[in-house]
């Protein structure tokens, strides 16, 4: 009897173990790509002006769908007027007829929105290594997730609307500004006006600020500066105000999946590079598969 026993083909012990070191291997690639490490200044530089190169590019790759981008900005400014926030002409007119204001709001939309943008990313970089990771992928997600808005939702800005009578400020006054306006408009999609990425970067610039800044009237800066934003896009034209909308939305996609990664929310991170020898167990958070 002994020799008609049955023993499990040995084909069968050999198959299962390479899975399961494969799936340790991914479980152990994951743990390491969540780890918080300090991040490297030469691949930050190269990830940032790469990202930035192709959400331009794909951005600008977006069809002008001029005729559809027309019909949704006079839906959406039908829906502004059923909900009484329809006052962009009226603060675009105001503004314009104040000529220092309304040119340094251009030069305010043409460069603040880089300038300030990777100013935080610098500080953070600097002063809280710990949260750098997992802020940058807020923002990321936040730029990327835009696109679909931009291909799915092309909208004319308020500047071109069929009798809107809104004023192109860049235009009239002859200051640098938007891409796309004057000579520069070929350059840039002017159909991708929704959702504003003015309002998205700078809410994420402005909360970031308020929330690590120690200083009180530069927490107070942090608050006024996406509400500044906020009238900048409104007054040279260039958004509607359901576009900051669409801004915000995509912000908290971008914070909903940053936590979702992190296990918290940047902000609620370590400022250091937790220290982690080898041989010792990674943070706990960061060892959520």
């Amino acid at each position: 009897m002994s020799d008609s026993t049955v023993t499990p083909p040995e084909g069968r012990v050999e198959e299962a173990a390479p899975q399961a070191v494969t799936g340790e291997r991914v479980r152990r690639f994951v743990v390491r790509l969540r780890t918080p490490r300090r991040p490297r200044l030469w691949f930050e530089i190269l990830l940032v002006a790469v990202s930035y190169w192709t959400y331009s590019l794909i951005r600008n790759a977006v069809p002008e769908q001029r005729g559809m981008a027309l019909r949704n900005a006079d839906w959406i400014w039908r829906t502004e007027h059923g909900l009484g926030i329809a006052v962009e002409g009226f603060v675009n007119h105001a503004v314009n007829s104040v000529t220092w204001l309304i040119v340094g709001m251009n030069y305010y939309y043409a460069t603040l929105h880089f300038v300030v943008t990777l100013g935080v990313l610098v500080w953070l970089y600097h002063s809280h290594p710990g949260r750098y990771a997992a802020a940058r992928l807020a923002l990321f997600a936040t730029t990327g997730v835009a696109l679909v808005g931009y291909y799915l939702f092309p909208l004319a800005p308020p500047r071109l609307m069929n009798g809107g009578h809104f004023v192109d400020t860049v235009l009239i006054h002859h200051t640098w500004g938007s891409m796309a306006s004057g000579d520069l408009k070929h350059m840039s999609n002017q159909y991708a006006a929704m959702p504003s990425m003015h309002i998205g970067w700078s809410l994420w610039c402005g909360l970031t600020i308020f929330a690590l800044a120690k200083v009180p009237w530069v927490r107070m800066i942090g608050l006024l500066y996406p509400a500044a934003t906020l009238v900048v896009i409104v007054a040279t034209a260039n958004h509607f105000w359901l576009d900051a909308v669409g801004g915000v939305m995509c912000l908290a996609f971008g914070f909903s999946l940053a936590r979702l990664w992190c296990g918290a929310l940047p902000y609620a991170l370590p400022r250091l590079v937790p220290a982690c020898p080898r041989g010792r167990r990674s943070p706990s958070w960061a060892q959520a598969s």
